[in-house]
């Protein structure tokens, strides 16, 4: 199992991270359109093993570079999440390897909690 980057992304910065993005998008290509001169925009992500577990930290940012008509304007946005780290290394914002906290009857209905004894 890999990495559902779709799903990965709307998690970001409960998704926060897809709005700015979005965002920075529209306002870069706008300018560049207005502008007639070159635009960037530049995702970074860093990761970092969150101690004692099967998590990492994602660091993620936006840049970008958004042409004016005398120069340009520079910005970046940074801010993080937590993430799980599942099989073959496949990041969720839930734990997949979590098991029912619930039983099914043969209805499937909810049956009872489910005891660790």
């Amino acid at each position: 199992m890999s990495t559902n980057v779709t799903q990965l992304f709307s998690d970001l910065d409960g998704g926060v991270f897809l709005e700015k993005l979005a965002h920075t998008l529209s306002e870069v290509a706008g300018a560049v359109t207005d502008h007639e001169k070159k635009g960037e925009v530049n995702i970074n992500l860093k990761m970092s093993k969150i101690q004692n577990s099967d998590q990492v930290q994602i660091e993620h940012t936006v840049k970008f570079k958004k042409p004016t008509m005398r120069g340009s304007i520079i910005q970046d946005d940074a801010t993080s999440t937590p993430m799980y780290v599942g099989t073959k290394g496949a990041l969720s914002f839930h734990p997949i390897k979590q098991p029912p906290l619930f039983d099914q009857d043969s209805s499937g209905k909810v049956a009872s909690i489910k005891s660790s004894g």
